[in-house]
């Protein structure tokens, strides 16, 4: 990746890859690299203002937003017999159920967690194992992962969804790579990802704190090419405060888009022209 970025403390670098070799270029320091990023999570409380930095007022906008983009998606993705079907989501980096909670459940038949931070995974089994989510068989938590991103692999065929939030910027390019690749293999047919992400104004921004890299637009999308994924659509997170990163969402598919070929009505082609001298 040629694209330039800098760190925390301001320090800049040339490409994307002298920083992942620095950070990462040896197996030492790539083990290193995700153990001080569990850690830092690991020493989080598991509350809402805690695994949303101390913004908590953002839950709702940022539930808001994704209830818009995801209704547009299964409305257009999923017609009336698959409708008779269960749906299934996978929530990545679920942290402590914050978006199967408040989003998921409420549109999936089945929803598993994967989280690598064991007491947010606990905390949302807690949640989503008792009281109103024990009540109905049609929306349930079903499966709950304590696992890294980087080492899982899905169920043949299990999901509808794959949803990943705030939680691919603890991968380096490599590993965000093979985990799309190896996720595709969980989708059902027609199934997609939908990846919501903090993203730099260019290049990319190294958190030296919690061991994250937010990426660019342009850099996701090099990625994403990478993957053999193509965007089937993006929408811009709105309603958030003016300090934060901005907020993408892109839906991914493993086909391409059809292509449109656009042709000029006679009406219009045929139509006089004004000469203007």
């Amino acid at each position: 990746m040629d694209a330039g970025g800098s760190d925390s403390n301001g320090r800049e670098y040339k490409t994307a890859d002298e920083m992942w070799k620095e950070q990462t270029g040896d197996p030492n320091k790539k083990t290193l690299w995700y153990r001080q990023g569990v850690s830092y999570w690991e020493g989080v409380n598991a509350t809402v203002d805690g695994v949303l930095g101390g913004y908590a007022d953002v839950n709702e906008p940022d539930i808001t937003c994704s209830d818009d983009f995801l209704k547009i998606i299964l409305s257009e993705r999923f017609n009336a017999d698959a409708k008779t079907q269960p749906l299934v989501a996978l929530d990545c980096g679920s942290g402590i159920g914050r978006v199967t909670k408040n989003l998921l459940i409420r549109h999936f038949n089945e929803v598993d967690l994967l989280e690598p931070v064991s007491h947010f995974l606990e905390a949302a089994r807690e949640t989503l194992t008792s009281g109103e989510y024990t009540n109905s068989d049609m929306h349930k938590a079903v499966n709950f992962y304590c696992v890294p991103l980087q080492d899982f692999t899905p169920d043949v065929g299990r999901y509808d969804v794959i949803w990943i939030q705030w939680c691919i910027g603890h991968l380096t390019d490599d590993d965000f790579i093979t985990f799309f690749k190896r996720a595709k293999v969980g989708l059902k047919p027609g199934g997609l990802f939908v990846l919501k992400e903090n993203i730099a104004r260019s290049g990319f921004v190294l958190d030296n704190e919690d061991r994250s890299v937010t990426r660019s637009d342009p850099y996701f999308r090099e990625l994403f090419s990478r993957c053999g994924l193509h965007v089937y659509k993006s929408k811009d997170q709105k309603g958030f405060p003016q300090d934060l990163f901005a907020v993408k969402m892109y839906a991914l598919t493993t086909e391409a888009p059809k292509k449109t070929h656009r042709t000029r009505s006679k009406t219009q082609s045929n139509r006089p022209r004004t000469i203007v001298y």
